[in-house]
């Protein structure tokens, strides 16, 4: 979040949580990206904050209180208080169920890959609107071609991240079989280790498509204890997110920091892993 705007969306989410008889005259920043995340003292409850332009946190409630109800390992929305959003003050907050941590705070390959596929269970059987997958790619096909949006980006590095997200996203259509509702981006930064087991949170990015592309996101030793991975598939969407997650690194808005010396290293790592199969073993270029 832009710097300018953390002071009023902390005091938008004192305001909302006092006002919901939730005391809230500490405030600890646990995370600050496109949202800010904040635990409030003594009321002890978690809260997302969110520009209201930017912001889907009405599909999100409604996606954690069902998979809650379905029995999915996800955070829980705040008991205390109506399970909704609230608006302040230009921005729109999110009341949840604050996790303590455990110690260690690395999940287990085995935990995190029973944890996923409880979830994709769960997630099964949901019908859900959501986007497809290949739309997400479409944004970041679209962010690589803005020149003003990604003026830092060389132009042999434009062309790399262009043909990667077409190529792959071509392909990928062509080999997936079974979609379903996904959580988007399950990667350890979006999961909890909590007493009762991983917990999987940020729900505001799922989407439609294979449980590969989930998977994609997660540590690649977690794969090896799910059943039924297709690993060709599982290798094009390891490249395809890692193709994405380039590009948003090059977009002058970014706010991850040292996210320009991401965007580098993540560069020259496409490059060898398309080096490694031989770009015909992943997508054909220009296509």
């Amino acid at each position: 979040m832009r710097a300018s705007e953390v002071s009023r969306a902390v005091a938008a989410a004192r305001s909302i949580a006092s006002s919901l008889g939730l005391p809230a005259d500490d405030v600890t920043v646990l995370h600050d990206s496109n949202k800010l995340t904040l635990r409030l003292l003594p009321g002890d409850v978690l809260a997302r904050v969110a520009p209201v332009t930017d912001q889907v946190a009405e599909f999100e409630v409604g996606l954690a209180r069902r998979l809650v109800a379905a029995g999915c390992p996800v955070a829980v929305l705040e008991p205390r208080v109506e399970p909704r959003p609230y608006e302040r003050d230009g921005f729109v907050v999110t009341l949840w169920t604050y996790y303590e941590p455990v110690t260690p705070r690395e999940i287990l390959p085995a935990d995190y890959a029973g944890a996923l596929e409880r979830l994709h269970a769960g997630m099964r059987g949901l019908d859900v609107p959501t986007p497809h997958f290949t739309d997400r790619v479409e944004q970041a096909q679209r962010l690589v071609a803005d020149r003003d949006r990604t003026p830092a980006l060389a132009d042999a590095d434009r062309e790399l991240l262009g043909d990667t997200l077409r190529g792959l996203r071509r392909v990928i259509g062509e080999r997936v079989g079974a979609e379903q509702l996904l959580h988007g981006e399950p990667h350890p930064g979006n999961v909890l280790a909590t007493r009762n087991g991983p917990v999987f949170i940020d729900l505001e990015t799922a989407c439609r498509g294979p449980v590969e592309f989930d998977l994609a996101h997660a540590p690649e030793e977690v794969a090896e204890h799910c059943s039924g991975v297709d690993q060709v598939l599982l290798r094009q969407c390891r490249i395809l997110v890692l193709a994405m997650i380039t590009t948003w690194r090059w977009d002058r808005d970014d706010r991850l920091p040292d996210g320009r010396r991401l965007g580098t290293e993540w560069l020259a790592q496409i490059r060898t892993a398309l080096a490694q199969d031989g770009p015909d073993g992943v997508f054909t270029p220009g296509d």
